[in-house]
């Protein structure tokens, strides 16, 4: 490690400061921050007229000791210097095992089978993904008995006390009791049956939604379920039977909930969204008043309200009346990790999302082109702006006020330069703008109900698979997305790696991204079941709220 000595001049103050020059700029700021009060985001550190940024190669800065380096900025509203830590330090090793689980980058812990449970286990490690509902059953009171939501409190509290598998006896218990359905016997030996994990998804979100409450801001209850995980159907009912209009008959319009969608699966599906379109139009039988019999209606719904977590069920089996079990499509069908659902809503709420959507686009790529130009000038320092050149451009930047005049004598017109401090500068500015206008497109009704998507997109968070080729047989498992480490020191969360959690029963092994592409089916190797969405964070600014 290469250290210099610098004096760095803050407010007519000199300090004197050992710089490690293989470290980064902003490690060298929260050095600053120690001396000086001023937290490193309202830090501007110039050094040979260049900015250093966050992640400035403090080596290609040609620092010499004694060299005088400039800073400007004021302390915030707390102003105050970091403070000692207040609990002692305390090392991996003499942690508790609660302790040692909660710790960043701890491998979170698997659910033993317990005999044709592996349905079970990936369905509750899937859900145990949503903070929210951990959030939620933490606060849950009732101490019922065999109850399924007061079990999965229990569970989910000791799953994060533990990186060991935990046996989830009680919630199996609780489920069984009170749907008798998983309690069925196998018919291939002693034991329990296996069962349909999206049957068991769709029974344990119904309980929760019946006995997991919120207080909202007026302190009146509200359905967990019914807050971060139902959407709402605007639906037509109209008669195929032309005779019908002919007498009269209108398209009837209705509000219908629902706790997720169905990718309804034929031989014309290839992707998701193909799916999801063929299962929000169906063709039901009933009774026409009008005709006074039986006939052929087309349901069509569009979705007048998005949650913020929202499941979509791939419709894989079906019931083989020849074998007497449900037989498993094994089309492929590809589907994204992030997705776009505008498409699927009604008029009216996209006009409400479009806006948001499109802003979020535009933010992402200023971000992108902001951060994609910062990495180029790391890699290739040549680009960085050298000392004479940035004297040479304040040179030039200063003169450009005295006009020249040509033989004629008009003014001629010369040329601005700018610094790349000054460029950044103005780049970040034009960012803050665009994500200070996203927050002011969001439609209030939208922004008052905190559990719905704002912007109509998602992003992939869990996944639950079937190895198979029935229901009734095979093996599930899921996949559940890594979470950003959070910083010790801001408490802040730091970006994702795109690593995921592939959770085999009581094995829990790490996994790229491109694990999760070849989920789409194909043949009876894992594909995809159930995908749980997430409305994606929208960019926020400093002072501006989500």
């Amino acid at each position: 490690m290469a250290t210099v000595k610098v004096v760095v001049k803050h407010q007519g103050k000199k300090y004197d400061v050992d710089v490690d020059t293989s470290s980064t700029g902003d490690v060298f700021k929260y050095q600053l921050y120690s001396l000086t009060g001023v937290e490193p985001d309202r830090q501007k550190v110039i050094v040979k007229g260049s900015q250093v940024k966050d992640d400035t190669d403090l080596s290609k800065l040609g620092l010499k000791d004694g060299q005088a380096i400039m800073m400007l900025g004021t302390p915030g509203d707390s102003g105050d210097v970091i403070a000692r830590p207040k609990e002692k330090v305390k090392f991996l090793e003499d942690m508790t095992e609660a302790e040692a689980a909660q710790q960043v980058g701890a491998v979170p812990p698997g659910l033993i089978n317990l005999g044709n449970t592996c349905y079970l286990n990936s369905t509750l490690q899937a859900l145990r993904s949503i903070p929210e509902l951990q959030d939620a059953l933490g606060q849950h009171q009732d101490n019922a008995a065999t109850d399924i939501t007061v079990e999965l409190r229990k569970l989910f509290r000791a799953m994060s006390k533990t990186q060991e598998s935990s046996p989830p006896f009680g919630f199996l218990e609780a489920l069984r009791h009170t749907f008798p359905q998983f309690a069925e016997k196998s018919k291939k030996g002693p034991g329990y049956a296996q069962q349909d994990a999206e049957e068991a998804w769709s029974q344990i979100v119904s309980q929760l939604k019946h006995k997991l409450h919120l207080k909202d801001n007026e302190g009146v209850d509200t359905s967990f379920v019914d807050k971060y995980m139902a959407g709402e159907f605007t639906t037509s009912l109209e008669c195929d039977d032309p005779a019908a209009k002919e007498a009269g008959e209108e398209a009837t319009t209705g509000k219908e909930s629902f706790l997720k969608l169905n990718c309804h699966i034929d031989g014309q599906t290839a992707h998701l969204r193909d799916g999801i379109v063929n299962g929000l139009k169906e063709k039901i039988e009933k009774r026409s008043e009008v005709l006074g019999s039986n006939t052929t209606y087309t349901k069509t719904s569009k979705i007048s309200r998005l949650p913020k977590y929202l499941t979509v069920h791939f419709v894989r089996f079906f019931w083989k009346r020849d074998v007497q079990k449900k037989a498993k499509i094994m089309r492929k069908v590809s589907f994204p990790q992030e997705l776009d659902a505008v498409e699927f809503c009604t008029d009216e709420l996209r006009k409400a999302l479009i806006p948001v959507r499109d802003k979020v686009r535009e933010v992402r790529k200023e971000e992108e082109d902001i951060e994609r130009a910062r990495k180029r000038r790391k890699r290739n320092p040549a680009d960085d702006e050298p000392a004479e050149s940035s004297k040479k451009k304040k040179t030039e930047k200063k003169t450009e006020n005295k006009p020249a005049t040509s033989a004629d004598g008009d003014v001629e017109m010369g040329e601005t330069f700018k610094t790349d401090a000054e460029f950044e500068a103005e780049k970040d500015a034009s960012l803050l703008a665009a994500k200070k206008e996203l927050n002011s497109l969001i439609d209030p009704a939208l922004r008052d109900d905190d559990g719905a998507n704002q912007s109509g997109i998602y992003e992939l968070r869990g996944v639950v698979t079937h190895q198979g080729a029935s229901a009734d047989s095979g093996h599930y498992t899921a996949y559940v997305k890594k979470t950003g480490d959070k910083d010790p020191v801001t408490g802040k969360v730091g970006p994702e790696d795109g690593k995921w959690w592939w959770f085999n029963d009581d094995k829990v092994t790490e996994v790229t991204s491109d694990k999760i592409d070849a989920l789409a089916g194909g043949g009876e190797s894992h594909s995809a079941l159930i995908l749980l969405y997430k409305a994606i964070p929208l960019p926020t600014a400093e002072g501006v709220d989500k």
